[in-house]
């Protein structure tokens, strides 16, 4: 039993000695192993690590380029700054110049800018870098080329940043010019169409009243004998000179007698008060007609025709032969819109009632009345309201005209009237004298005869070809009465 136990032990110890010995023995070749393979590959394998690391370095850069390389992209990216950046500068040169900037040294700054970004990107050097293949990019000269684009990429905003404001305060003024412009045009055409609408509300009358002439007309047919005054011998009261004569001349029936009639409601004594009207023939029926229906106080009414005045004739009154002229018709008759009022300062000047005789006929009142000595004349678009007789006792001292000045602002200027550019006209008169209103003159006829103001009228009216006087017979009362 005890020399079997003893067997047991010793097998035991054995086995681990034997173990422990085996284990000793790996490591023992492990460590030698180690110690033998480490200097002999340290200088060869060293080196032949590193051929094939850098193989494995240039294998993953060649895969890498493929894709996208860094260098390449770099390059790309500093040119498209350069390109955006000397656009940018152009551009605010381009636009310097259009707002017409009174500081033009910005424009030299930024054309300068625009410029040197050309001549930075046509540099050789840096222009073979993007013709150059992503293997050879010099890094050196990229970082150079990026470090150039960076310094005037700063200098260009600088500069913008500066001039913005100028830019800003440009643009704004422009756009203020821009809507000033367009709020004139609307202003200058919304003025033509409200003179022009003025102009027709002006010389419209009610409906009621747009046959009125045929009427009166139906009633003359009807009772011939009533209003024929053809055989009579005229009434001594229409040359008498002591009473109070009017000269009226009008085609238009309604305001004829509205110039009559105010005049005569608002006279102290209208028994002593002569009105000569005077029309066309085909208005003539009417206007005797209207002036006989009603009484008008024991006023005197006298109405003729101009063909009752046998002395009004193309070969003494030069206007009759220039009324025949095919651009004065033109000028009178065209109707639309605008060509009516693309005169718009002497629009109120054409009306086609220029055109006929009657308009002139205030030029042949000593004339026509040769036993006056004085007449009021009036227009017919007058209304009287207040008596008139007072005008009779102003002392006329030897001139030719009375009337009402006009002399408020630079409208009723000689400058309006006539042209200035004649050297004729501007040794002969003054354009800032004042004119009159000549709606309403009172005339002193033995003075207008003293003074031949007919020939001076003729005088003029026949420089009416000439490029500085006007048919209208109002520019002409200015020189004629000068």
């Amino acid at each position: 039993m005890a020399t079997h136990r003893s067997s047991r032990s010793g097998i035991g110890v054995s086995f681990r000695v034997l173990g422990s010995v085996v284990s000793l023995a790996v490591f023992l070749f492990l460590t030698v192993s180690l110690l033998f393979t480490a200097h002999p590959h340290s200088t060869t394998d060293t080196h032949g690590f590193s051929n094939v690391g850098y193989g494995l370095g240039s294998g993953r850069r060649s895969v890498l380029a493929m894709k996208s390389d860094p260098l390449k992209s770099r390059l790309d990216q500093i040119r498209k700054q350069a390109d955006d950046h000397r656009s940018l500068a152009h551009a605010y040169a381009s636009y310097a110049r259009k707002l017409k900037l009174e500081n033009s040294k910005l424009v030299r700054v930024f054309a300068d800018l625009s410029r040197n970004y050309t001549d930075l990107i046509n540099k050789p050097s840096y222009r073979a870098l993007s013709e150059s293949d992503s293997l050879s990019i010099d890094e050196a000269t990229l970082r150079l080329f990026e470090k150039e684009v960076k310094e005037r990429i700063k200098v260009t905003r600088q500069v913008i940043a500066e001039a913005k404001e100028s830019f800003d305060n440009q643009l704004k003024i422009q756009k203020l010019k821009d809507t000033i412009f367009a709020v004139n045009e609307q202003l200058t055409k919304a003025k033509k169409q409200g003179a022009f609408s003025s102009l027709i509300a002006a010389k419209s009358i009610p409906k009621s009243l747009h046959c009125l002439a045929m009427r009166l007309m139906e009633e003359r047919i009807a009772h011939p004998e009533k209003y024929n005054d053809e055989g009579k011998p005229p009434l001594p009261e229409l040359e008498d000179p002591k009473l109070y004569h009017y000269a009226i001349f009008s085609d238009n029936v309604i305001a004829a007698s509205v110039v009559v009639n105010s005049a005569v409601k608002n006279a102290k004594e209208p028994w002593k008060h002569v009105f000569h009207v005077v029309t066309d023939k085909m208005n003539l029926g009417a206007m005797q007609v209207m002036f006989k229906l009603k009484d008008y106080n024991g006023a005197h009414i006298e109405v003729k025709a101009v063909e009752d005045y046998k002395f009004l004739n193309s070969s003494y009154v030069p206007v009759l032969k220039q009324l025949e002229s095919a651009n004065l018709q033109k000028f009178y008759f065209e109707n639309k819109l605008e060509n009516a009022t693309k005169d718009t300062t002497n629009m109120k000047f054409r009306n086609p009632k220029y055109l006929s005789i009657l308009n002139h006929l205030r030029f042949y009142l000593p004339e026509m009345y040769p036993k006056l000595h004085r007449i009021l004349f009036l227009d017919d678009d007058i209304v009287v309201q207040k008596d008139l007789t007072g005008l009779w006792k102003i002392d006329m001292d030897g001139k030719v005209n009375g009337a009402v000045e006009t002399c408020f602002g630079s409208f009723h200027r000689y400058a309006q009237y006539m042209n200035f550019s004649h050297p004729l006209i501007k040794e002969k008169f003054n354009p800032k004298a004042c004119a009159w209103a000549y709606g309403m003159n009172f005339f002193d006829l033995d003075a207008w005869r003293r003074e031949k103001c007919t020939e001076e009228y003729h005088y003029w009216q026949n420089l009416v070809r000439l490029p500085y006087c006007s048919v209208n017979s109002a520019k002409l009362l200015f020189p004629c009465f000068f």
